[in-house]
């Protein structure tokens, strides 16, 4: 059996004991339904990851005993920051789930001309802290030892105006060849827009912020898959695949 992985937002001190928070200790308790002597992997989220065992797993408390610390792996040499216009229902999760899992470092989501989603206020917050744990458990998943921030929701020309990364490109039709004709990077921003497509204003403003066009090929790619081969693509290019 697979040791499972949790993510446990706190310190892992080597020979000490971490209460899991009540959203891992129901999934190590009653989902997974392990028991005392248990092994598990716990990370922290910010890069390190803890071999221990469960020396307690009641209904109202599950503890697990830290053995042994290190640093985490799973870390792709290419830093990617997506930028990805935020889409209704599921499709946004797989949108962060996938794009976690091939290693991005950074997600915003954002608000373009075309896509139909507003968020404000509570609901803004819940649906942040919702991407936020899809993010941690594709970690979970994939055998990250960090996790990505999601970043609170902005408008595309603000997330435009603060990206510094060597190579920007935005998924839109245009010259192929983008990624041939990129020098060797480590740093790179990436543009999906919505189901609708980037507005022509959104496009030239994105070519004003040094995004290049990123062709994909002949056939229009839904918003949650767009990321997936474009990450893909990128990672196969400067990253680890």
């Amino acid at each position: 059996m697979k040791v499972p992985r949790i993510h446990v937002a706190a310190a892992l001190p080597a020979g000490g004991d971490v209460v899991l928070p009540d959203g891992p200790a129901r999934h190590v308790a009653r989902v997974l339904r392990l028991g005392e002597g248990a092994p598990l992997v716990l990370f922290d989220g910010h890069g390190l990851e803890a071999e221990a065992v469960l020396v307690e797993a009641g209904r109202k408390r599950v503890v697990a005993r830290v053995e042994a610390v290190h640093e985490g792996h799973g870390e792709s040499p290419l830093a990617v920051h997506l930028g990805q216009a935020i889409s209704k229902g599921d499709r946004m999760d797989y949108a962060i789930q996938k794009a976690v899992e091939l290693g991005v470092v950074a997600i915003t989501p954002l608000y373009t001309e075309h896509g139909d989603v507003r968020l404000k206020g509570e609901r803004e917050a819940r649906k942040l802290a919702h991407w936020q744990a899809v993010a941690a458990s594709a970690c979970e998943q994939c055998g990250r030892a960090t996790v990505p921030p999601i970043h609170p929701p902005m408008g595309l020309a603000d997330w435009l105006v603060r990206r510094d990364e060597a190579l920007r490109l935005v998924l839109h039709p245009g010259t192929p060849g983008a990624l041939d004709r990129a020098g060797a990077v480590t740093s790179a921003a990436l543009l999906i827009g919505p189901e609708g497509g980037l507005s022509p204003g959104e496009v030239e403003m994105a070519a004003a912020a040094d995004f290049a066009a990123l062709t994909l090929g002949p056939r229009i790619l839904r918003t949650e898959t767009a990321p997936v081969v474009a990450l893909s693509l990128l990672q196969d290019r400067f990253g680890d695949l």
